[in-house]
């Protein structure tokens, strides 16, 4: 085998033994050190927020019901604002919205959906993440670092 050729094929083989050493990255954690984690003391489960029943074209959404976004999950465009300060980002598809709220610390994706046909976007779902490098952390705290 030609030496040129054994080197071509040496250089061709290192991105597929690169591919090899992927690294893990480490699952988010769930809980908060807010009360609700401590033993002992019990706190109420968040309000359910119902959507209406969906229809031949209306999807109702899943609404997130976790600790700690109680005052996000259910909030119009304007509650969020006033909890959060004006949106960076405000991005419209439909009757869907997406507004994006950062600081230092985190970055929270708060995504509003329509609960029945015609109704006024509320927020259903809430996404985190750390500014510096986009790896997933607690919403609730992300949510309480945020506020004004």
């Amino acid at each position: 085998m030609p030496r040129s050729f054994r080197a071509c094929l040496t250089i061709a083989l290192i991105p597929l033994l690169g591919a090899c050493a992927a690294t893990a990255i480490p699952p988010a954690t769930s809980g908060s050190s807010n009360s609700a984690n401590r033993p002992g003391v019990r706190s109420a489960p968040p309000p359910q927020v119902a959507p209406a029943p969906s229809t031949g074209s209306f999807r109702a959404p899943r609404v997130m019901n976790n600790r700690g976004l109680e005052s996000v999950i259910g909030a119009n465009s304007a509650g969020l604002e006033r909890q959060f300060g004006p949106a960076r980002l405000n991005v419209i598809e439909g009757d869907v919205r997406k507004l994006q709220f950062g600081g230092e610390a985190c970055v929270l994706d708060v995504y509003l959906y329509p609960l029945s046909p015609g109704a006024e976007p509320t927020a259903t779902y809430v996404d985190a993440r750390r500014a510096s490098d986009g790896l997933d952390v607690d919403r609730s705290a992300c949510a309480a670092a945020l506020k004004r």
